[in-house]
């Protein structure tokens, strides 16, 4: 009797490590996350994914595609994903709706425009002049691609709608095709597609529009505010991944980080991603850790309000949470 006793207690301490409860490996956390577009441009998350950071912190992501903020937005606030990446304008616009009960930026991921103006001829003293009376196809109005270049127009002295047509009848995903097709003079893509295009002799990268716009939080990491109050350590270990994502490409080569996240690009080959990053790279478009400032998001609403999309200001803090980000900056320490 006390041999089957002694079986019977070594039998259930052994058991819950099999399951993963006890010390054991834990059962992973599906969690969706609901993406703007697939871009380059979001290398540390995809470095995140790639390299097992979110497994690590207990997290099985699965990342799909929206193609355009809208979309990314309603899918967040349908329960259809727990995250959303996209421009932080986009919540804005849903606070200014009068809706209490509005997502919240928990983290952010690029600090500049990450699209390229791109011309169907090569020109090696490319002047912003080139463009008055000519077109290009600029995304939807009150995006932040389409509010980004009337602002870097106008900071040139080019009025939309008057020295330059800018065309935003075409849907995001859709834009490199209808240039293709012969739409426009100009367009604007993001990378690897700028990069792709050149090399295809489809068109020809003129201008970073990043770097003529300056600093402001392009893209964001999103959560509705339930999620943050009824689940804290999911918003916490997915905000952990994203900095560790961080921190890798703050240190990595740009080979190494081509190759941690090559499988959410299988269209595009490793020399072209590291090319890609070297790119965005040198014109410092990944933020170093995931807090926000409120210069930033003070820029990125006067970017909103010269394009006449800021019904009225919205507080900081009304949208913006960084405690999580600065508990993962504590804790992981800025390497």
């Amino acid at each position: 009797m006390k041999k089957i006793l002694a079986l019977f207690i070594a039998v259930c301490c052994i058991v819950p490590f099999m399951f993963g409860c006890g010390g054991g490996k834990r059962e992973l956390r599906k969690v969706t996350l609901n993406e703007v577009t697939r871009s380059v441009f979001y290398a540390p998350l995809y470095a995140a994914a790639g390299l097992g950071y979110f497994e690590e912190e207990g997290i099985e992501l699965t990342i799909i595609t929206g193609g355009g903020s809208d979309k990314s937005m309603t899918a967040l606030i349908s329960g259809d994903a727990d995250f959303a990446l996209m421009g932080p304008e986009t919540g804005v616009y849903v606070v200014n709706e009068g809706n209490r009960n509005h997502p919240m930026v928990v983290g952010q991921l690029t600090k500049r425009d990450g699209s390229f103006l791109i011309g169907r001829e090569k020109t090696d003293g490319f002047s912003w002049e080139d463009l008055r009376g000519k077109s290009v196809i600029g995304g939807r109005p009150g995006g932040m691609p389409f509010m980004t270049l009337n602002y870097v127009l106008k900071q040139h002295g080019l009025i939309p709608g008057e020295d330059v047509e800018v065309i935003s009848n075409v849907q995001f995903n859709l834009m490199a095709g209808a240039f293709e097709g012969g739409t426009g003079d100009y367009v604007t893509l993001f990378e690897p597609t700028a990069t792709l295009f050149e090399r295809a002799g489809s068109g020809f990268i003129l201008a970073n529009i990043g770097l003529e716009s300056g600093e402001v939080p392009y893209t964001a990491f999103m959560t509705m505010p339930q999620t943050i109050r009824n689940d804290p350590e999911l918003v916490r270990s997915f905000v952990r991944a994203v900095y560790r994502g961080q921190l890798f490409v703050e240190k990595a080569s740009d080979r190494e980080i081509a190759e941690a996240m090559k499988d959410f690009f299988p269209d595009t080959d490793v020399e072209t991603l590291e090319l890609v990053a070297k790119s965005y790279r040198e014109t410092d478009s990944w933020m170093k850790t995931p807090i926000m400032t409120e210069d930033a998001f003070t820029r990125l609403q006067d970017i909103m309000a010269s394009n006449g999309e800021l019904a009225k200001r919205v507080a900081f803090k009304e949208l913006i949470d960084n405690s999580f980000a600065e508990e993962a900056v504590k804790e992981l320490g800025v390497k």
